[in-house]
């Protein structure tokens, strides 16, 4: 088989680079290893920066986001029993849209569909080879047979632990992590959510998070051991830890119910660089992992796409490649910038286990600053809501 772009990792990053590519006349194939319900039935991010949404009008699927996603103009932080909101539209002009991620995966398979592209699930050992050439080809492996995909150029989306970041030799590759000593336990119900708009929770038992996915559909998070298991929390176990959190009016009014699902998600930042190594380009998170609590998981492979469609548009329309040489430091500009937003937000939200009472006082000076002063929630928006690419 033939191709312009080869994409590993059939999840909404490598759907969305497809879908972007295929509007513009360019060949691409999908590689992915999961059926595409195991990939529908992955629940993941919910909150879309204005950009990433803008990114996915123009991919053509945005219909459904637009009618049935909830337009935030701002959140609550959660501090000492008060609630203070913080302004996104008044702050910067700017909103973000509540919209799960696996809605937007099922949009994009759906216009996949629609357009005939070649998405190839239940692809076994993927792997790239001649990156460090012009003519680059990925085999796998299905139904018994060895498929060979010949291709311009490789992208990988194919996750943390995907075949991707490997292809590119250890000396080559530079790595950064920081590991949290907490995690999240979250839990989905059909419950409807405790507030219109998302509130972040400070409290001295631990960092909590009421989020939703529809007005229907309530998703709460608490912070829990690094190493706790999903047999640890029953859910009336989680209802009342949740409650012991919040301010009083919420923790009055919420309406709990039975778990559709429940998740402890590890908390951790790490950063690959290069994202780039000859024909083989990285995105989302086979390059950079982000703790969940700035929203910025989802919305980082986004800019990442962006970044990259345009650069491959350049190179077939123009045959200028600058786009495609720069590509690695202009996404991990804006990559390093995520993972600061998304650093600070988890320091000043979450109780750290060795934190001494220095490190208190500063988180507590950090939020009576945060609240009193108009520039620092000026910052917090702006990134919440998304940076330019």
């Amino acid at each position: 088989m033939r191709t312009q772009v080869g994409i590993i990792g059939g999840g909404p990053s490598g759907l969305l680079l497809s879908q972007l590519l295929h509007l513009n006349g360019i060949e691409t194939v999908v590689l992915e290893r999961h059926s595409r319900d195991y990939v529908l039935g992955r629940v993941r991010a919910g909150v879309l920066e204005h950009g990433f949404a803008d990114l996915v009008r123009e991919a053509g699927v945005a219909d459904r986001m637009d009618a049935e996603g909830l337009v935030h103009d701002g959140f609550d932080i959660a501090y000492n029993g008060e609630r203070h909101r913080i302004d996104l539209k008044g702050l910067t002009g700017n909103t973000v849209i509540v919209y799960g991620q696996t809605e937007l995966t099922k949009d994009l398979y759906e216009a996949r569909d629609r357009m005939g592209g070649i998405v190839v699930h239940g692809a076994e050992d993927v792997a790239p080879h001649d990156v460090e050439t012009d003519t680059p080809c990925l085999t796998y492996r299905r139904g018994g047979e060895v498929h060979r995909v010949d291709c311009d150029f490789i992208v990988g989306c194919d996750g943390f632990h995907g075949v991707s970041r490997q292809a590119i030799p250890a000396d080559r590759l530079r790595e950064y992590e920081k590991v949290y000593p907490m995690g999240w336990f979250g839990l989905l119900s059909e419950t409807p959510p405790v507030s219109e708009e998302l509130i972040y929770v400070n409290h001295e038992r631990g960092f909590a998070l009421c989020s939703m996915r529809s007005h229907t559909r309530s998703r709460y998070y608490v912070q829990c051991g690094a190493d706790e298991r999903i047999e640890q929390w029953s859910d009336d176990r989680f209802w009342t830890e949740l409650v012991s959190r919040l301010p009083e009016d919420a923790a009055s009014t919420i309406v709990t119910g039975p778990s559709l699902e429940k998740t402890v998600a590890p908390l951790r930042s790490y950063v690959a660089e290069p994202m780039r190594h000859g024909s083989l380009f990285l995105a989302g998170d086979a390059a950079h992992i982000v703790p969940p609590t700035g929203a910025k998981g989802l919305n980082s492979a986004g800019s990442d796409i962006f970044y990259l469609f345009q650069a491959l548009l350049d190179h077939y329309r123009k045959d200028d490649d600058s786009g495609l040489d720069h590509y690695s430091e202009r996404a991990l500009a804006r990559i390093w910038k995520a993972e600061r937003f998304s650093w600070w937000m988890t320091r000043l939200l979450h109780h750290f286990p060795a934190e001494d009472d220095f490190d208190r006082r500063i988180q507590t000076t950090e939020l009576d600053y945060l609240f009193s002063s108009h520039a620092a929630q000026v910052s917090l928006a702006e990134n919440y809501v998304g940076l330019p690419y």
